[in-house]
């Protein structure tokens, strides 16, 4: 009997441990465990692509062939396919693939770069604002409420006029905009964390207030707001072809998706290939960006974890 027992509960436990592998599957990278789901399969995906993206942004002075300022008017117009222009010609005669490569440049520093301003501060201001607590939470709770209350693309095109339509006018255009979106996610995460054991225990041998926020609550919290910083880079990549095809964002003839697109839109009926080329390109960038930030919700938030 007992050794009938044993084998129950070793063919239990072989079961147990065969559902374990197939719902999860361990990469080479022995700290990360992922879901062996759609959701890994479309994250790493779109990071394929994101990192492919970024090889020909940084390689378009190789790859594009062509100077993407320089026109020739008797090349005007020339379809997807012709001899010498894989993706065509625009309206003054400048190759399509050349703009679209250094567009790209433009479109992922602005999301890349605003990103990381925003992050970094909604990051530190939620931490503080949650941790310190009293007038400090209160009137940054405020502010935040306020400039949620505001359309996020009002308020964008507001704060472009007064700084300017520049690259890093539009940076900062972006990342005032959309910094307290970490602020509010980090604030929320550290008013839990800091009612864990592990806090109270710092906090009774004497760990100053920020010591405690940078080596317990901040590695606790960083998870969430990379992966909403995935998601937004996205949303800041419209956000900045947007504000480029109403003319308050790169301006022309320096190639920028948004002003290719605000260029093209005279001649959809005679070269479909100005506007739809580039929308596509935004389109693709910022669902790559929102898959990826899906797939990371899934992997850095505890509360997605089985």
């Amino acid at each position: 009997m007992s050794d009938l027992r044993g084998a129950r509960i070793n063919d239990g436990a072989s079961l147990n441990q065969s559902a374990r592998t197939e719902g999860t599957r361990r990469l080479p990278f022995g700290w990360l465990r992922v879901r062996c789901g759609g959701g890994a399969t479309w994250g790493i995906g779109a990071a394929l692509f994101l990192v492919l993206e970024v090889i020909l942004a940084v390689g378009a002075p190789f790859l594009a062939g062509y100077d993407p300022l320089k026109g020739d008017l008797d090349q005007r117009l020339l379809a997807p396919g012709t001899a010498g222009h894989l993706l065509g010609t625009d309206q003054l005669g400048r190759d399509l693939l050349a703009r679209m490569l250094y567009g790209a440049r433009i479109s992922l520093v602005v999301g890349v770069v605003a990103v990381a301003v925003a992050g970094t501060v909604g990051v530190v201001a939620g931490l503080v604002m949650a941790y310190r607590g009293g007038w400090l939470d209160i009137v940054g709770s405020r502010l935040v409420d306020v400039q949620l209350s505001f359309p996020f693309m009002a308020l964008a095109l507001s704060i472009a006029a007064v700084l300017g339509a520049s690259l890093m006018g539009i940076i900062a255009t972006l990342a005032i905009s959309s910094w307290v979106l970490y602020a509010r996610l980090v604030r929320g995460e550290t008013l839990v964390m800091k009612q864990q054991e592990f806090v109270d225990a710092a906090r009774t041998m004497g760990a100053p207030w920020w010591r405690i926020l940078v080596r317990h609550i901040l590695p606790n919290v960083v998870g969430p707001a990379i992966a909403l910083g995935s998601l937004e880079a996205g949303r800041l990549i419209v956000a900045e072809s947007s504000l480029s095809f109403l003319g308050y964002g790169i301006q022309p003839p320096i190639p920028a998706w948004g002003n290719m697109l605000a260029e093209g839109k005279d001649y959809m009926a005679r070269a479909w290939w100005l506007t739809v080329l580039p929308g596509l390109a935004v389109s693709l960038t910022c669902l790559s960006t929102t898959l990826l930030g899906d797939w990371l919700t899934e992997i850095l938030d505890p509360r997605q974890r089985n």
